[in-house]
């Protein structure tokens, strides 16, 4: 093998070494991560790790990209497992998929979903992977209305909450209506808030029949967003 392949090879096996220990970290530490503390378990001196990633926040930038990546993969999934005119059954396929993948990976769910990192601004990288859920749910509204078995509700949006829907679609690339987007929006937040407390501990001694709570959740909102 030639020798840029050889060191191409090595360094990739490296970068996966170092985001392997990272995920650790984050399992026992949260986000704090420490390069130095990284470099020490993988036996590397600090200064060897930063010829991979450069600073801290560039590691957790790529852990954060990963994971939302990994989310938005297993949710588009369990989309494209359902019947496209089922559209009950698509959401309820991704709710549950999104529940599943946060309760066996809770560290890189709170990286996306818990407090935030101090000192960390996320960059436009970001972006993009973050979107990919919410896309999927807003693909399920858009399949609806162009088949005709959604309806958008009245508009009765106050003026400036319109505004900032308008721009939603447009980042989502979409022309589902604002009132429709908003009843989506408010399922959506309300799913990651429902996923959060039940990774975080908020209501396991008080609802230990969780995954019943959780069915029953998600078909309130979906009643709240109108699928049939």
């Amino acid at each position: 093998m030639p020798a840029p392949s050889i060191r191409a090879r090595v360094r990739a096996e490296m970068i996966a070494e170092i985001k392997a220990v990272a995920r650790r970290h984050l399992a026992t530490d949260g986000a704090n991560l420490s390069l130095r503390a990284v470099a020490r378990e993988m036996g590397m001196v600090s200064s060897a790790v930063y010829r991979y990633f450069p600073s801290r926040d560039e590691l957790l930038t790529t852990l954060i990209v990963e994971a939302y990546d990994a989310l938005g993969a297993v949710v588009e999934a369990a989309d494209a497992d359902r019947d496209p005119t089922d559209l009950r059954g698509r959401w309820t396929a991704c709710c549950r998929a999104a529940r599943r993948w946060a309760l066996e990976r809770p560290a890189e769910y709170a990286l996306l979903y818990g407090s935030p990192v101090p000192g960390y601004s996320a960059p436009a990288d970001t972006v993009g992977p973050a979107q990919r859920p919410p896309a999927t749910l807003v693909g399920i509204l858009h399949d609806g209305l162009a088949s005709g078995r959604l309806t958008a509700p009245p508009d009765g949006l106050p003026e400036p909450l319109r505004t900032d829907l308008a721009e939603v679609g447009t980042a989502l690339r979409t022309d589902v209506p604002e009132a429709l987007l908003a009843r989506g929006m408010a399922g959506w937040t309300q799913l990651f808030g429902l996923i959060s407390f039940e990774v975080f501990g908020r209501i396991n001694n008080a609802l230990p029949h969780r995954d019943a709570y959780f069915d029953h959740q998600v078909t309130l909102m979906a009643d709240l967003i109108g699928l049939p």
